[in-house]
């Protein structure tokens, strides 16, 4: 009889398996700790639009928070009264005496992570899913240096220079990628004491093994991109058709954390949503930060520029070796590649702002260090294959 009394107390009188409830327990305790640290933050935050936000934001965990309590209490397992964690009362802390920026990156991250979390637990109404995500993607319009405007503003004024940074970036790193690597190898296999012909084939090979797999990899990279981003828009464009009620409250929200009195944002939510491709296009933007028009450019043209950027790296270490022998041809692949490296370095400076002769001498330093490590190495191989 005592055995079998105490089976029954451990088990769950509404016959619900043990490791839901630990599963509920679990999920009520992060919406407590959610709406704890939510209070904190508009408690640590100075503007008051802001705030406003967060004591929203408080008020949906807590709701959260009651929903798998009361799941809790129908399996017989009540929680008590809400108790935040140590770690929720540690970044509460932080929040109420430094900002709510401070614990922002981190408070994001939880909001994404519950919003999976939830998509895969069938006992989860789907509510919870769709509240965190919009949290998250709310969330990641702040900016942990300056609050909402200054991310806002710092975004809005990268895409004016995002064509031209991208494209200066891109050519400056896959030059570079192609002389390092190719210059490596072609260092490598002259310390073997192979003959010229021969490290200029094997130099040529790897430029063409290079600028391949560059192409490849940036093609992919692009491709799979596009269709996230489309994969995405989809989502949101079935959002907008089912529950238009909810993307007008989201996109208030978000103009409402760019500064927008309540009474703006919800007026110019509601005007937007009105018209639907208008609506899309905006949430596309405003919600998930992608321009439905770029999607992310051209994968083939990224292949091709990619391709030929790394092939006009790799040419230079290479192109000696078809013009001279032995140590001439050593050195004068170590002279231009030494002038092109200066001259990526010098190039890395318009993104940088630093000084010419540091980034140019830096990248020479890192590029022959690289060489002449492979030189040794194909060096000690070329003697214990010979010895």
């Amino acid at each position: 009889m005592e055995s079998g009394d105490e089976d029954s107390d451990d088990a769950d009188p509404n016959n619900v398996d043990l490791d839901d409830i630990e599963r509920w327990r679990a999920n009520w305790q992060d919406e407590v700790d959610g709406a704890a640290l939510y209070r904190a933050m508009a408690e640590g935050e100075s503007n008051p639009e802001l705030a406003e936000l967060y004591e929203n934001l408080a008020k949906t965990e807590g709701e959260h928070a009651d929903f798998w309590a009361a799941k809790l209490d129908e399996a017989g397992k009540p929680v008590g009264l809400p108790a935040p964690s140590r770690r929720a009362r540690t970044l509460s802390w932080l929040a109420r005496r430094f900002g709510a920026n401070v614990v922002l990156p981190a408070v994001r991250g939880s909001e994404t992570g519950g919003g999976v979390e939830y998509h895969l637990q069938p006992d989860a109404d789907p509510s919870l899913a769709e509240d965190e995500r919009s949290h998250a993607r709310l969330l990641a319009n702040l900016d942990t240096s300056g609050g909402v405007e200054g991310g806002t503003l710092a975004r809005l004024e990268g895409r004016h220079r995002a064509t031209s940074g991208n494209a200066l970036r891109a050519a400056v790193l896959g030059a570079n990628d192609g002389l390092v690597s190719n210059l490596s190898l072609v260092m490598g296999v002259a310390g073997a004491a192979l003959s010229a012909n021969s490290i200029l084939i094997t130099g040529l090979a790897g430029l063409l093994a290079g600028s391949g797999s560059m192409a490849m990899g940036e093609w992919l990279s692009v491709t799979s991109s596009r269709e996230l981003y489309q994969r995405q828009i989809s989502v949101e464009a079935d959002e907008l058709a089912e529950v238009p009620e909810e993307e007008e409250a989201e996109l208030a929200l978000i103009y409402r954390a760019k500064g927008l009195s309540k009474e703006q944002a919800d007026e110019l939510a509601a005007q937007i949503i009105a018209d639907r491709e208008t609506a899309l296009d905006t949430l596309a933007r405003e919600e998930l930060g992608i321009d439905p028009e770029g999607l992310g450019g051209s994968a083939w043209e990224a292949a091709g520029s990619s391709f030929v950027l790394f092939a006009l790296g790799a040419i230079v270490p290479v192109a000696p070796f078809a013009l001279f022998t032995g140590l001439t041809a050593v050195g004068t692949s170590l002279l231009a590649s030494a002038v092109a490296l200066f001259a990526i370095g010098a190039g890395i400076t318009l993104l940088t702002g630093r000084s010419i002769w540091y980034s140019g001498g830096r990248q020479v330093l890192i590029g022959l260090a690289a060489a002449l490590l492979t030189f040794g190495v194909g060096r000690l191989i070329g003697v214990t294959i010979a010895g």
